[in-house]
């Protein structure tokens, strides 16, 4: 029994305080979870939310003295608050965590599928993606939707970009869909890196480019793609349509239903707006730029 978790249910302003005690009594990890499912969709810039309802487990070594630890706890934190203790079973943790990861189909004929995984369809068009640092493995809503898209749409020979491109997902799902040239632009290194990494082990580096929003080359697209959030996506509209090619589309996410309207009335300066794509509290908006 290598492992014990001490789990405790605060109040989110309690939280960090409770974190570090936890981390200053030996813990050797701090997980902070929600503990009544409240989101937290698109906080504001420079904010680090935490839920209102928050369980923190502390993990602790084996032969750590746990009731010295609880007793610490109440003496801190007072003896009203619930304490859990749990063993915590022997396993294979990477193990674990790598069978908890599927092949997920997006449409008729694209596939994302982790690199230790058989495709199921050796026929479709299937991306070999890992989870990583950087944002987008393909199971949030906003990257579904334009994943999607992609899968429906004529990708074959197009110029694409695909602005704050997290770890290339869209991109590399452009350029094995047959499209000509991909630029993928991010203002996170570690964003280029993983796209980098990703289009090597899909054998598509040929076709991929990336760079930093003030290394962007002047180029225009058949196709903009842009999955980030409402706020960049209005401050960046005119830049966005100013690369994005007459008669081209443009790919819209990262968006919550009640701003939809606003994104989609910033964009129609440039665009003909199609109505929303919806996916739970999520929507994708797409358009044809005018001629």
């Amino acid at each position: 029994m290598p492992w014990i978790q001490v789990k405790l249910q605060t109040t989110g302003s309690r939280s960090p305080a409770i974190e570090d005690l936890l981390m200053g009594l030996g813990a050797v990890s701090v997980t902070l979870e929600d503990s009544k499912d409240q989101p937290l969709l698109e906080p504001p810039l420079g904010t680090t939310p935490i839920w209102d309802d928050t369980t923190l487990t502390g993990l602790f070594e084996a032969d750590a003295d746990i009731d010295l630890i609880c007793l610490a706890l109440r003496n801190e934190l007072g003896a009203e608050l619930p304490i859990k203790v749990e063993a915590l079973e022997d396993k294979d943790w990477v193990r674990e965590w790598m069978d908890s990861f599927e092949p997920i189909a997006f449409g008729q004929r694209l596939w994302v599928c982790p690199s230790w995984k058989t495709p199921p369809d050796q026929n479709a068009v299937n991306m070999m993606l890992d989870p990583g640092l950087a944002f987008g493995t393909g199971t949030h809503e906003t990257t579904a939707l334009c994943l999607r898209w992609l899968d429906s749409a004529d990708v074959a020979g197009k110029i694409v970009v695909d602005y704050g491109c997290g770890s290339g997902i869209l991109a590399i799902a452009a350029a094995l869909l047959g499209a000509k040239t991909v630029y993928c632009v991010d203002n996170d290194p570690q964003a280029l890196i993983a796209t980098q990494d990703n289009a090597q082990r899909n054998n598509v580096t040929d076709k991929i480019q990336v760079f930093a929003p003030d290394t962007m080359p002047a180029i225009q697209a058949n196709i903009m793609l842009a999955n980030i959030l409402a706020g960049p996506l209005m401050s960046l509209s005119e830049r966005l349509a100013g690369h994005t090619l007459d008669a081209g589309n443009i790919i819209l996410s990262g968006i919550l239903k009640d701003q939809a309207n606003d994104v989609s009335d910033t964009y129609s300066q440039w665009f003909n707006m199609d109505p929303a794509a919806i996916d739970g509290d999520w929507v994708r908006l797409t358009g044809v730029k005018a001629r």
